[in-house]
Order: structure tokens, then sequence, then C-alpha cells
């Protein structure tokens, strides 16, 4: 049988929107969410009240009172993960960092900042204790430092989770990870630019979501009226 063209046009025209849709749909089903690894981690807004991990994608790390031995760790966070999402309404960064560093924190910033606007990035003063109390809730197996400082950081989602998803890395696929190593490109190139993506992914698609039902239940209220 031979193939119009008025044929192929009401294919492109009827049946291609159709099959992407179902497409989506698929993708939609299967998304694979990133695993929660701790539930219900201490908010930040108990450290400071002018922030908090809710409605946010947030980037935890843990600095400590020696500010020069985490430079290395700051600087690739920043170029690789930072400078990635900063652009993202939902994403911020926080840093932990120890009272006696004000000095070095103001140093410090002024590295960052040039060429980066660091709007997203907040440097929170606290107590050894808070941060201590702040990275127990993780419960992770590995403590913090004598400096009171993490090599990883961590990504905490809008419900106080913490996440981490299967490394990409062969010597870590196997590990039961917690957070990623600010020291290592790899590991943030890899893994924790992905994870991010797919944590923010989820919020937009859920967010999609009740902006259709909502609509529905506008559209029902509407209709009712009449």
């Amino acid at each position: 049988m031979k193939i119009s063209k008025k044929h192929i046009v009401l294919f492109a025209l009827f049946i291609v929107p159709v099959l992407f849709y179902m497409l989506l749909q698929i993708g939609t089903h299967n998304f694979g969410k990133l695993p929660i690894v701790t539930k219900d981690v201490i908010d930040i807004s108990l450290i400071d009240k002018n922030f908090t991990f809710d409605k946010r994608v947030t980037v935890v790390s843990f600095l400590g009172n020696d500010i020069d031995l985490a430079k290395g760790e700051v600087y690739n966070l920043k170029e690789k993960i930072y400078n990635k999402f900063s652009n993202y309404v939902s994403f911020q960064m926080i840093s932990l960092v120890h009272e006696s560093q004000k000095e070095a924190i103001d140093d410090l910033k002024k590295m960052l900042s040039v060429n980066t606007d660091l709007s997203r990035w907040n440097f929170i003063f606290a107590s050894t204790e808070e941060m201590q109390a702040l990275h127990e809730s993780f419960k992770t197996p590995n403590p913090l430092d004598e400096k009171f400082h993490s090599p990883k950081a961590y990504i905490i989602d809008k419900e106080y989770n913490l996440r981490r998803g299967k490394s990409t890395i062969k010597s870590l696929e196997d590990k039961n990870l917690f957070g990623y190593t600010m020291k290592s490109v790899a590991e943030l190139k890899n893994d924790m630019i992905d994870d991010v993506s797919v944590v923010l992914v989820e919020y937009k698609m859920a967010l999609k979501k009740n902006n259709r039902s909502e609509d529905r239940r506008t559209n029902s209220i509407s209709n009712e009226k009449k």
C-alpha cells in the first residue's frame, strides 16, 4: 500500500505528539529519586535563625576553626558545584565556620567572589558544640576532625533529609556513602553534580504535578459555579 503525503502529515500531526507524551510519562514514572541516607537532620535555623534548610536544596560543608586548611576544598566546591547551580532559586550553600574565623572568612570571600556572586553561599559562624550537633545529626560514620572540619560536602533536601547516590567512581561504587570528598574533583564532577541535579529535578517535577492538580481543582470549582 502506497503511503501518501497526506498520511505522513497526519502521522506527524497526531501520532508523533502522542508517542512523545507517552515517552515523557514513562520517563516520569521511572525517574529514580536520589536515596535518602539520613532522615530528619537538625535544621540550620537552630544555629542561626536567619537561615533554614526548608524549601531549599542545600549543600553543607564544615570548615571548622582553621580556614587555611580548607581553602583548596572550598575552591573546588565553588568551581564544580556552586558555579553550576547558583542560578537556581531553590539552591543554596551553607558552610559552618568557627566563631574565631571571622577575619579569615572575609579574606576567603574576597578570593571566592572574583567574577562570582556569592549571594547563595552563606558562611555561618557557630560554636564547636553547634557544629558537632549538626554534624552528628547527619549520622555519618566519620566524625569532625580535631579542627571541627570535615573533608566532605553534604546534600540536604527540603525535608531535612541527607541524600547521596551511588558513586560512579569504581573504587567507591560498593561503599555506603554519605557525602562527597571536596578534594576530589572527580567525585564532585562525576557524582555530586548529578546528585544535586536529580534532587532539583525531583522538586521541579513535584511542583509541576502540584500545579497541574491545582489547575484541575480550580477548573472543577469554576465549572461547578457555571
